[in-house]
């Protein structure tokens, strides 16, 4: 048991999927795998295993921001030996050709987090980026499933609420997307030697305003779930 999740050794895969809403950890969890054991409900950030396709995965919840993503992954990685992460969020659009319902998978993350300045210093700009192994089985996945997917850079930043980023410079720079924890999570997997991704559900489009609801976010996102799963249990 680490300091913010319950689970005892062995109750945790080695290979999660790490959605920020804890209630689509769940959805996730009762739809598609079998078997399952809620082995996490502190602070309500849930986590379950439960088998897929017959291997072992868990599901847990990383709430918003990267320094709740730094958390839960890091315990996750220290305390429980997992050795494959896989995010599955929702992001904002920043190009055109990128609509709501799409896939993004973040090859990098661009961020205005201080996280790897903290680590580096200033005279150093480490780029977090996932791991490609991981990243190449998750674009094959969803192009195998016909699910349009769109691959590179993301942009992760600290607050939601910024007006001072400029998402129209970074759109023109090539990034494809706006979310939240990403960076955070490449740079635990750097750090710890793990393999990591995110996988991404267009929940709206940050510049020409198509949207989703809440619920939708919570419940309708299936395809990434599938791509996340059929990739974390490859080897």
């Amino acid at each position: 048991m680490s300091w913010n999740i319950a689970a005892k050794k062995g109750e945790i895969s080695d290979r999660v999927l790490m959605p920020g809403d804890p209630l689509r950890a769940k959805h996730i969890a009762e739809t598609f795998l079998e078997d399952v054991r809620e082995y996490n409900h502190i602070r309500n950030m849930l986590g379950f295993t439960g088998t897929y396709k017959g291997v072992r995965v868990s599901v847990q919840g990383s709430g918003m921001g990267m320094p709740s993503m730094a958390i839960y992954a890091t315990e996750l990685v220290k305390d429980y030996g997992v050795k494959k992460i896989i995010r599955t969020g929702t992001c904002g659009a920043l190009q055109d050709g990128i609509h709501v319902r799409d896939i993004v998978i973040g090859q990098a993350a661009t961020t205005d987090s201080s996280m790897a300045l903290n680590i580096f210093g200033p005279g150093l700009s480490f780029a977090p980026t996932a791991d490609f192994a991981l990243m190449e089985q998750a674009v094959a996945k969803a192009r195998e499933l016909h699910v349009p997917v769109h691959v590179g850079n993301v942009l992760s930043q600290d607050r939601l609420y910024d007006d001072e980023i400029d998402l129209k410079k970074l759109a023109r720079y090539g990034v494809l997307a706006a979310e939240m924890e990403a960076a955070a999570l490449y740079l635990i997997g750097a750090r710890y030697d793990v393999q990591a991704v995110g996988i991404f559900t267009v929940s709206n489009h940050i510049l020409t305003g198509e949207d989703t609801t809440a619920e939708e976010r919570e419940t309708s996102f299936d395809d990434m779930a599938k791509i996340a799963l059929e990739t974390a249990v490859m080897d």
